[in-house]
């Protein structure tokens, strides 16, 4: 997915939540930080994981609406996947550190993105292949930092097992 399919999906997210705030907490939320970011493992989700601001539970609207195997994804090849706010574990303090996108593209509705370390930190907890593969794009890309990573991991709540999992993959990159 590139900017201009991310704005595309909030968008018509927010026509579809009947909202004028999308927070995206996947991976494409990189975008916000990063809009001409074009570094294939960032950008080979066709997949923008995203929930409305003030009516989290409406995610379903925008699932059903223009989530995957509908005719909007049909149609453009990506899509958007109603999310719960929980979805992504991330540090306290998340929503004061989100990245806007509002623009014509938008119709002047706001993508709320992650901060780059606060999605790192979701990434580090997820742990999958395409996760830490994520990460390494990142750090290869001079877009995150070890030691503010390493700080955000200690404002995430997690289990002291997975914590130190966490830090060995901090270590790593």
């Amino acid at each position: 997915m590139n900017r201009e399919q991310l704005e595309h999906v909030i968008r018509a997210a927010a026509a579809n939540a009947d909202t004028d705030q999308i927070v995206i907490v996947g991976s494409q939320s990189i975008l916000g930080a990063y809009p001409e970011v074009s570094h294939p493992v960032l950008c080979r989700s066709m997949e923008a994981d995203v929930f409305p601001l003030e009516s989290p539970q409406n995610s379903i609207l925008i699932d059903g609406a223009i989530g995957e195997r509908s005719i909007f994804h049909e149609t453009f090849g990506y899509y958007a996947h109603g999310v719960a706010p929980e979805t992504a574990v991330l540090p306290e303090g998340w929503q004061g550190r989100l990245v806007p996108i509002r623009n014509d593209n938008t119709r002047h509705c706001t993508g709320w993105c992650l901060e780059p370390h606060d999605l790192a930190v979701s990434k580090l907890v997820a742990g999958r292949p395409k996760d830490i593969e994520f990460l390494g794009a990142m750090k290869e890309l001079g877009m995150i930092d070890r030691q503010i990573l390493a700080g955000r991991l200690t404002f995430t709540k997690v289990d002291p097992n997975l914590r130190s999992v966490c830090e060995a993959r901090i270590a790593s990159l």
